[in-house]
Parts: C-alpha cells; structure tokens; sequence
C-alpha cells in the first residue's frame, strides 16, 4: 500500500533550509541562510522563563491563548491604539508559519487566488499550494521601491480573486510601503470585496522610522485583517477568529502556557527591539558601504531590514 498521499508527495525543501542544513556541516563560513537575530536572549526574558518555571506556568492554554497574553498585545503592542477585542479578535499561534497554515486552511476553496508581492518569501507560495489555492504573483521593481503598484494589482484581480497579500517592511526586497500606496490597495480591497492578509512580521524592528501598517490606513479600520507579528498573534474580525479557534490542526492550541508568558513579558520592554534595531542598522550601514564599492551591483537602500535585494548592473 502507498501510504504517502499524492499532496505530500509534491513536497520539496526549501531553498533556504537546505543551505541551513549544508552550512551547519562546513566550516570556515558564515551562513545567511536563516534569517533570525544571532544575538542571545535578553537577560530579563531568561529570568521570565526561570520565574515561570517556579510558578509552574508550563500547562495548556485555551485554543485562543491565554487572555492575559491577549489583553496585553492589545493594549500594550504597536496596534493598541487600534483597539482590538482581546476576547474576540486576537488569537495565539504557534509562530507566524502557523498562522499563515491555519489561516489558509480555514481560508481557501479549491482554485481560490491570493495576490502575493514578487519577489516574496517562498512559504508564502508553497503554503496557498498546499491548502488547494492559487498564489498569483505581483511583479514589482526596482523603479517603484519594490512596491506593490495599485493599478498592477487590479489588472491581476479575476473573480477567483480571495484575498491580498501585504508583507511590509518586506522579506526579502526590505522596502518599506508607504502610506499613499497603502491607501491606495486598501481603497482596492474594499472595491473588489477582498480579504486583506497583512504580514508585519518585521514591523517593530524596522530600520525606517515612519512606516505605517494596513490597518491603520484601512477606511474605518474595518473589514477582516490578518496580521502575523513576532508576538505569534493572528489578528481578524469575529467571524474568521471564530472559525481560527475550532480548526483541527495544530497550528492553533492548546499551547504552552510559557511562550506567551515570556512575550508578555516583553511587551513591558519595548527599548528590547530598540536596541535589536539600532544593531542591525549599524550591520545594514556595513554592507550597504560595502556593496557600493562592487562594480556592477545595485541596491536598494531605501529599506527599512538588514535585508539587501541586489540586482546586476546589466539586468537593471
């Protein structure tokens, strides 16, 4: 009997995980295959993780998350002015990739079509696949900051048409959306009736001040929005925060009690990610100087990430 199913079977490694796993067998290199901070946890959140400990803070959590960890994303993250029901509209995952399966899973019918920024971050793709829709690339460039260009989007818009994809500051070109074009894609969204997936993974550590977020450019801050943070949150209106909590997979609890405590924790300490930023623009400033002094390499420099998307004078 064939035990593997025909969708599993489609499966591959990804192109990043497998220089990781190369990488980590050589020596003499460094490794910029996976993109985390390298520097250790702070020494406060260790103590968070010891006194939780002793407090025996290691046991399940409702599907949603604890409401202590909920209540203090809103009102102590960088949306709290937005004000979302921590009762019905915030929702603990177990990491960004999590929400993004869980989302699409509860999300797509067969053939459903999401628009996602090209270039983007490869699971993006791979994950609308595997859940049965259609990822439908946006090309950007170089000219327009790697922005995603209104007009571009609705040219691409058919009645398959389910959701958008915004991921800003982005992985991996680091542009950084601006207000205008955010207006401009929200005002879209309500037209075609289409669900906004907002990925701001990399919005508190930005090197640009300035930014912005969807949500807080979205007419009347309404509609169903779904946001992934390094908090692990999902974000959205009731109705899809409804539906978030029965799904079967595990990608939503129950979970840990402990990861949500240590990142409550550190919502109380917001000058962490300060001093995380100010070390990754000191390393952008390096290898932006750096890559300026290559003949034949372009880069964009108005990005807001350590990341660089380089492109070859002749391909430019």
């Amino acid at each position: 009997m064939e035990w593997i199913n025909e969708k599993a079977k489609t499966l591959t490694q990804g192109a990043i995980r497998a220089m990781f796993d190369r990488a980590s067998t050589m020596t003499g290199v460094i490794s910029l295959g996976i993109g985390e901070p390298d520097m250790p946890t702070p020494k406060l959140v260790c103590e968070a993780a010891k006194e939780a400990l002793d407090k025996g803070i290691t046991h399940y959590t409702p599907n949603a998350g604890t409401l202590a960890f909920r209540q203090a994303i809103a009102e102590k993250s960088y949306l709290k002015d937005l004000h979302y029901d921590p009762n019905t509209e915030i929702i603990i995952t177990n990491g960004g990739m999590g929400a993004l399966s869980l989302l699409f899973l509860v999300l797509l019918n067969k053939g459903d079509e999401i628009l996602i920024q090209d270039p983007q971050w490869l699971n993006y793709v791979a994950q609308v696949a595997y859940c049965d829709g259609t990822a439908v690339r946006v090309p950007t460039d170089l000219e327009h900051n790697f922005e995603m260009q209104p007009e571009t989007i609705e040219k691409l818009i058919t009645p398959h048409t389910k959701a958008l994809m915004i991921n800003t500051p982005n992985n991996p070109t680091g542009s950084v959306m601006t207000r205008e074009t955010m207006a401009k894609i929200a005002e879209l969204a309500v037209k075609h009736d289409l669900l906004v997936i907002s990925d701001d993974v990399y919005n508190t550590p930005a090197l640009r001040r300035g930014g912005s977020t969807l949500h807080r450019v979205f007419p009347g801050n309404e509609g169903a929005h779904r946001h992934r943070q390094q908090l692990l949150k999902v974000l959205c209106d009731d109705r899809l925060a409804h539906r978030l909590c029965r799904s079967p997979g595990g990608d939503r609890g129950p979970h840990d009690q402990m990861p949500g405590e240590l990142q409550r924790v550190a919502l109380d300490h917001p000058e962490l990610c300060e001093e995380l930023r100010q070390v990754f623009e000191r390393r952008r400033s390096i290898l932006l100087d750096g890559l300026a002094k290559i003949d034949g390499i372009r880069c964009n420099r108005r990005t807001a990430r350590s990341t660089c998307l380089l492109t070859s004078a002749a391909s430019a």
